[in-house]
């Protein structure tokens, strides 16, 4: 029977700073907690381990504020990352969703786990729940992000822990999990992006009950990515029919796009694109589509005329510059 893993991570960072951190794993880390839940969502098992720094051996006095943690202690009571992960997915078992709060966790666990060398045995493309999403879903607008300790007290479940460890943190994510409605959120399922598709085939959609998501392979340049009809097609979430584009695909500062596209069944289409890198350095896109009403609709039209604006103020900037700019003085040495 399947079982939900529902984990948390602590890790560490330069103490130096975000300058002096290496670039394939800016954060270490150096704990990690969960729970094991069955089907009907009761607590069946758990795991907590603190790990052994091994890269930064000094905690940022940050992560010390908020986590309490000392670095003697992990130093002394911990275990090296590899020996502690293999542990970890042992007593995961072999038919389980993973669970988090957001959607960082598992980037980390993966990156870690490269840097170590550490085999990730998980499935591609990895899919798991995002609580922290899910809460937003079920009791607020599907929008708004949390945070955690604040979902814990609107649901008025009993705060007999401390947060920011592992561990306490894994236990308050599935109790979160256990009081929201179930038959609201298990559709909306989440893909990991630290393994992206890099070939056409390997493209995924996901479907929802009232929008899609497509996870495109990556390319080259941003260019490239827009060019791809994969990319640019507009289309229904609901009859997957090619719509006709009221706007086309734009963009405010080169991260997201956006476009309108019209359904005659099911009238206005609002399209957000959003623009990626991939750990490779390619780019990879995330496109999201959802029919919207009048009012999404204008939303869509409000942000193509603050384009126009920007357009126009930048055009406008450069005009003044070639005024004030004085002309090259032309004068060459003459020859003697």
């Amino acid at each position: 029977m399947r079982t939900y893993i529902v984990f948390d991570l602590e890790w560490n960072q330069s103490p130096e700073g975000k300058a002096n951190s290496i670039q394939r794993m800016p954060f270490e880390i150096i704990e990690i907690g969960a729970v094991k839940m069955n089907s009907d969502f009761q607590i069946i098992s758990r795991f907590h381990r603190l790990i052994t720094p091994q890269v930064y051996t000094e905690l940022h006095y940050v992560i010390s504020e908020v986590t309490h943690m000392d670095i003697e202690k992990l130093k002394s009571e911990g275990a090296p990352f590899a020996e502690v992960i293999r542990d970890f997915i042992q007593w995961c078992g072999t038919d389980y969703w993973f669970c988090t709060w957001g959607s960082m966790d598992l980037m980390e666990l993966q990156r870690n786990m490269e840097f170590y060398g550490v085999e990730i045995p998980f499935e591609r493309p990895l899919y798991y729940y995002d609580v922290q999403k899910l809460y937003g879903i079920a009791e607020k607008d599907g929008k708004e992000k949390v945070s955690l300790d604040h979902a814990v007290e609107e649901l008025g479940i009993e705060q007999s822990r401390p947060f920011h460890q592992a561990l306490d943190d894994a236990w308050y994510t599935g109790l979160v999990l256990k009081h929201i409605d179930a038959d609201i959120w298990q559709p909306y399922i989440s893909m990991d992006y630290y393994w992206v598709p890099a070939a056409k085939e390997e493209q995924v959609t996901l479907r929802f009950p009232t929008y899609f998501k497509f996870v495109s392979r990556t390319f080259d340049t941003k260019e490239d990515a827009l060019a791809d009809k994969d990319v640019s097609h507009v289309v229904c979430p609901l009859c997957r029919r090619m719509l006709r584009k009221k706007l086309r695909w734009f963009s405010l500062n080169q991260k997201q796009y956006f476009s309108l596209g019209v359904c005659p069944v099911h009238g206005y289409v609002r399209g957000k694109i959003r623009m990626k890198k991939a750990e490779n350095g390619k780019f990879y896109v995330v496109k999201t589509m959802k029919v919207t009403d009048e009012t999404g609709a204008k939303g869509v039209f409000q942000k193509k005329e603050e384009q126009r604006k920007k357009r126009h103020e930048r055009s406008d900037l450069k005009k003044v510059k070639r005024m004030i700019t004085p002309p090259a003085s032309g004068i060459r040495r003459q020859s003697l």
